[in-house]
């Protein structure tokens, strides 16, 4: 058996352009994994193995490979930086045990950094921190790691100092060991000597070996106090007080060094080993009950349990659709039926494997800590759970952003419906963040997404790997409604045409529910004029055209309907009949509840040069912005603002043409708020012209 204490499943993370990507290819390198580092500026890295990867120059989706440093299996994860992928890292981050955090040592911690940081804090994953590009012009190691202070709310625990900075830049000093790792100009990883600290910086490296152990020793009493008295600790002592203080987010290992120039990456390894948890150290997984509540009992990572299992993602290649799972606690052999308890059924397992990017290596079993991919799994989803047919249990389940933005796209040829019906239905196992509706008035299919990028991408996939050319429309904006007032009011719906009848008479009360609340459904009714057994049909009702409001016909939020009275025949009344008459009550006393459209509202974070900041500002403004705070930085000034949704299509052309191509943005869906008049009648005004047409 694989002894689970040398187990690492880690995933890298990061802003857009940090150096995640050509991390994880000098990771792979240094463990002899491949033998040749393929650049993502080339379109050659191993993870980015998808053609609009190796076009873009950007991680779409996660990819993961296995490899081994120091006796150690690491099974990594390289995940997307970009904001519109972020359910890529989501999802990457339930699964793993640690992660190394890659901020770029000119750009500091970005945007994007923030909300990968985010999730990983939500998700409790011990992370080490390696700052990127030190060899970049202005690059500064300590100011990145004073930003993950100030904007993380981080405790960044410095483990080494830089030898030299941008084109200066040779290696790096081991606090600890105190001693200098200097690599020589070759690129090779392998080329390097250990020497004494250079002189100039001896007073350095004392000073930051001081905050060191102080930092560290916060872990242990004893150490502490035997520290306060004078005595320094081991190594040995040392390094297990990080540990803890690692695995516990108290505070995050932080290195530096050029992966593109292969210069620092042993140490990170290194760090991966001796401070991030194997899979029997990290709080187990909790299980939940059907309706996804905590039931107080966990999966125990062990192999002797019986087996629990996450599918975490869904990819269709070449060789036919592939699971991913991530084993928590027993053992899968090929050959074993095991159940998906999503849907009850269950399946046999045919053939397993371990995946390295988009190579693949046959396995005959796997255990508890494995990442693997199963081939050919018939009706699983991302997040369900996969677990012994005498075991049953569901393990915590994935929660997935709604999208904010559609296209309506249709083929270009009669032909091509089917094989577009076959593509999207792939697409959407794999991307849960990205949904399909069909209008029923026109027939066309609407791509749900959660921004321009993502759906652009979708499109480009659909033309390249499935071979489906579109006409693609117009990217159009999830509204949605809700009511501003309390009204009270009350419907009967009679209906008398030979034979039995149809009577349901409501009072009721509709009122503003609380934010994200959706619809939620009450009763005070007394005596008997609405029997019991009718009541749900009233919600059923009621509910069923939340879907479809009245001021242009999109879903509505967060409505109470109290159902305070009513009346009911003998004969004549059926949970049908106030089914009906909720129905007409919505749409009698929607309007006067001060039915009203809402916008999405996103969390727009702008990088731009100083010289360009007041023309950024003035042209957010512009778009209905509303600012919310300034950082200026060494390289630039970052801006954050909530915008209208509608008003950012194209704003990256915009913001390139700004500040002569050096601005970068990224936006996240923050939440919807009330349309001003002016844009609420456009709104309308579209809907009912698109209606005209249909």
């Amino acid at each position: 058996m694989t002894d689970l204490s040398k187990y690492r499943n880690i995933g890298i993370f990061a802003h857009v352009d940090a150096g995640k990507t050509t991390t994880t290819e000098r990771i792979l390198k240094l463990t002899g994994k491949i033998h040749k580092s393929g650049e993502t500026h080339d379109g050659e890295s191993t993870t980015d193995f998808m053609e609009q990867e190796a076009e873009r120059g950007i991680t779409i989706q996660s990819a993961a490979v296995s490899c081994f440093w120091k006796d150690h299996r690491f099974n990594v994860i390289d995940t997307p930086g970009h904001v519109d992928f972020t359910v890529e890292v989501y999802r990457s981050l339930k699964v793993l045990d640690g992660g190394i955090g890659v901020f770029c040592g000119s750009g500091g911690v970005e945007p994007q950094s923030e909300t990968n940081w985010r999730y990983a804090n939500e998700s409790g994953v011990a992370r080490i921190i390696f700052v990127n590009k030190l060899d970049r012009m202005g690059a500064d190691f300590l100011r990145v790691v004073k930003q993950t202070k100030d904007v993380l709310a981080a405790t960044p625990l410095v483990m080494v100092l830089p030898i030299g900075i941008e084109d200066e830049f040779k290696g790096v000093v081991d606090l600890l060991t105190r001693k200098a790792w200097v690599w020589d100009d070759s690129g090779e990883a392998e080329n390097y000597t250990i020497e004494d600290v250079p002189a100039d910086m001896v007073d350095m490296v004392e000073e930051y070996r001081e905050m060191l152990i102080e930092t560290a020793v916060e872990q242990d009493d004893d150490l502490m106090e035997a520290y306060m008295e004078g005595e320094e600790p081991s190594i040995e002592e040392i390094k297990r007080c990080i540990r803890k203080g690692t695995r516990n987010l108290d505070l995050f290992p932080t290195y530096c060094g050029s992966a593109f120039k292969n210069k620092g990456m042993q140490l990170v390894l290194d760090a991966v080993v001796d401070y991030l948890p194997a899979p029997t150290e990290v709080d187990p997984q909790p299980l939940t009950d059907e309706e996804g509540n905590e039931t107080g009992e966990v999966a125990l990572v062990s192999v002797d349990e019986p087996l629990k299992a996450l599918a975490f993602k869904i990819m269709d290649d070449r060789f036919g659709a592939l699971t991913f799972v991530r084993i928590y606690s027993g053992k899968l052999k090929k050959g074993d039926t095991i159940l998906n308890s999503a849907t009850g059924k269950t399946e046999r397992i045919g053939r397993m494997c371990e995946m390295h990017a988009d190579e693949r290596n046959e396995l005959e079993s796997a255990q508890a800590g494995d990442i693997i991919a199963i081939v050919g799994m018939k009706n699983v989803q991302t997040g369900h759970t996969l677990c012994d047919v005498k075991h049953p249990c569901t393990l915590e389940a994935m929660v997935f952003p709604e999208p904010v933005i559609s296209i309506a796209v249709a083929p270009k040829d009669k032909g091509g419906s089917e094989k577009m019906g076959i593509a999207i239905g792939k697409m959407i196992a794999e991307d849960p963040s990205f949904r399909v509706e069909t209008d029923e008035d026109s027939g066309e299919t609407i791509l749900k997404g959660m921004g321009e990028l993502h759906l652009d991408i979708k499109v480009d996939i659909l033309k390249r790997t499935y071979g489906v050319d579109l006409i693609v429309g117009e990217p159009q904006v999830a509204y949605r409604e809700t009511i501003t007032k309390e009204v009270a009011d009350s419907y009967t719906h009679k209906k008398q045409s030979g034979g039995s009848g149809q009577f349901g008479k409501i009072d009721y009360v509709i009122r503003p529910g609380e934010q994200n609340s959706g619809f939620t459904f009450k009763s005070s009714v007394v005596g008997g004029n609405v029997p019991k057994e009718f009541w749900p049909a009233v919600e059923k009702g009621f509910a069923s055209m939340m879907n479809t409001g009245t001021v242009a016909g999109f879903p509505v939020l967060d409505v109470e309907l109290e159902l305070t009275d009513g009346a009911f025949h003998a004969v004549d009344s059926s949970a049908i009949a106030f089914e009906i008459a909720a129905k007409g009550a919505f749409r009698q006393s929607m309007p006067k509840a001060g039915a009203q459209l809402l916008e999405p509202i996103m969390k727009v974070d702008v990088f731009s040069p100083e010289d360009n900041v007041g023309d950024v500002i003035g042209d957010l403004n512009r778009r209905r912005g509303m600012i919310k705070d300034q950082m200026a930085g060494v390289t630039g000034v970052r801006v954050k603002a909530d915008v209208p949704l509608s008003e950012m299509f194209g704003y990256i052309g915009s913001l390139r043409t700004m500040t002569s191509g050096r601005g970068q943005f990224s936006m996240e869906f923050s939440h919807y708020s009330p349309c001003p008049n002016s844009v609420a009648e456009k709104v309308i005004a579209e809907v009912k012209e698109r209606n005209a047409k249909k």
